[in-house]
């Protein structure tokens, strides 16, 4: 087995970026989801509410974040342009929800969020995840404090290329066209193994990192929007998932593809590197199928 892609996140929500290395710090690939767009209340935004956030690059480097957008036709009613954003001072500083959480992240500039507002037709403030501020993976899932950026829960999440095949033969099979890994937005892909063996693993080494995978990821609309034009496809994956993919554990409801994960240290990982099974958790995860005719609650990471 081996390590086929990475991705990274700069600004959750947005465009991923393909990676042939990545630095894995304790919270996760360097510069994943260390900024945020919020709304006025000071939520979190994401493709959920938001799909033509699909439609934004973000580009991080030393100095600040590159920003691109394409609103043509955005039904949302904003434009498009382009956008360099400086790494904020953290003087100004904002308490951000994401989820059940509360993030103080330090505010960019009046004028960038005046640009973004402007872009998506819809008021938002940007945020950055600077070293000032604190989040934790809920210790309801790992026995040690695992710091995390703006991640839907965890640092990282892993998905298998098999097992894309697999659910991809099921939409197919019911007349649905394939899905690209792209709808599950994951940070590391792997290959050379089962569909859905890795509901089975338990820890991993990456080369020379070492991972453990601690959650099924519970998969939302996000996995319907095309990741390109930024527009909802229709029902799938999310149908097929329903019927295959059905969790029977009520502490990870609704339909599952990838798993979360969080690193045992940091390390770096390199597009090729060996994956080896550490440990495995016994009996997978349980699976269900839903009643005839019901369909599951649709909640959870994207």
């Amino acid at each position: 087995m081996q390590l086929t892609a990475l991705h990274i996140h700069p600004l959750k929500g947005a465009r991923a970026i393909p990676m042939a290395e990545a630095a894995l710090e304790p919270a996760g690939l360097a510069g994943d989801r260390r900024w945020l767009l919020v709304d006025a209340a000071g939520r979190f935004v994401s493709q959920r509410e938001m799909p033509s956030l699909a439609r934004l690059s973000a580009h991080e480097d030393a100095d600040g974040l590159h920003l691109s957008y394409d609103g043509e036709g955005d039904a949302e009613g904003g434009d498009g342009g382009e956008r360099f954003v400086p790494h904020p001072e953290g003087e100004a500083r904002l308490a951000v929800r994401i989820w059940t959480d509360t993030v103080e992240a330090a505010l960019a500039g009046e004028a960038d969020h005046d640009a973004l507002s402007r872009w998506f037709g819809r008021p938002l403030r940007l945020v950055h995840f600077d070293g000032a501020a604190r989040r934790s993976v809920s210790r309801d899932w790992i026995d040690r404090d695992t710091p995390v950026g703006f991640a839907d829960g965890f640092p990282l999440l892993v998905a298998s290329e098999a097992s894309l095949r697999g659910l991809n033969r099921e939409i197919v099979a019911h007349g649905g066209e394939a899905v690209p890994m792209s709808r599950f937005r994951p940070n590391l892909v792997v290959s050379g193994l089962e569909p859905f063996e890795e509901d089975g693993w338990a820890t991993i080494a990456v080369g020379d990192a070492v991972i453990d995978l601690v959650k099924p990821c519970a998969r939302c609309i996000v996995t319907t929007i095309d990741q390109i034009s930024g527009e909802p496809e229709g029902p799938e994956p999310i149908d097929s998932l329903s019927r295959i993919r059905l969790s029977a554990d009520r502490r990870a409801r609704g339909v599952l593809f990838g798993w979360n994960a969080v690193p045992r240290a940091a390390g770096t990982l390199r597009v090729g590197d060996p994956v080896t099974v550490l440990s495995r958790r016994e009996g997978g995860w349980p699976l269900r199928r839903p009643d005839a005719g019901a369909r599951p609650a649709v909640t959870g990471a994207a």
